[in-house]
Parts: structure tokens; sequence; C-alpha cells
């Protein structure tokens, strides 16, 4: 692994922020990035902007709803649940990285001579 972290693809964080919310439930935007930079391995690292603006820009498409509440340390914080549409977006796009995934791995994988090894 290198020093540096990992820029991420467009549409990628949306797809982080919608898996985690669908595997773990109601959270709030810090508990995300949180989470998604432990399962990255520290690799992805997320500002505050960078998630916030991401969960806004769900909110708006109607695939994150979010609401008030309290945090484990008692502090006012908004939680965000993915909606039935959040849940569709998630597979179409789970669908479409697997896809270019598999794509990508072949490609990588071709020998000198362009032939798969």
């Amino acid at each position: 692994m290198g020093d540096t972290k990992l820029d991420l693809l467009q549409g990628t964080l949306d797809l982080m922020v919608l898996q985690t919310l669908a595997a773990l439930g109601e959270m709030h935007g810090y508990g995300i990035a949180r989470r998604i930079e432990q399962v990255s391995g520290d690799e992805v690292l997320l500002n505050q902007g960078t998630i916030y603006a991401a969960l806004v820009r769900l909110q708006q498409r109607g695939w994150i709803e979010s609401e008030w509440g309290a945090s484990e340390n008692n502090r006012r914080a908004k939680f965000y649940t993915i909606t039935k549409r959040g849940r569709r977006q998630l597979a179409e796009d789970t669908a479409y990285w697997q896809r270019l995934s598999g794509v990508m791995g072949r490609v990588l994988a071709m020998g000198n001579a362009g032939e798969p090894q």
C-alpha cells in the first residue's frame, strides 16, 4: 500500500454511504465517515465537508432521510437512514460497480501481448 490515500472516483462515496446505512441502519454523519474509513483500512479519509456534501446530495435525491436526535455523547446530531428509493439505487450502483470492477480486472490482467494471463 502506498503512502497516499485513495482519491474516490465520482459516485463511489454515494455508494459507500448507501451501503453503510443499508448494512448498519441509522447513523449520524460522523459515524458514517468513520465507518467507511475503518472498512477501507484507512485508505480513504473523509473530511466533514466531503461527507456532509454527499449526505445533502443523497437526501435531495430522496435516497436517504434524516432526523434530529441525540448522539452517544448526548449531543444534538442528525441521523440518516436509507429509503426504499435509496435501496433500489444501491442495488443498481452495486451491479454497475461489480461489472466495471470485473472489466478492469480483465483489462489489468492482460499480458504483454494483450492476452489474458
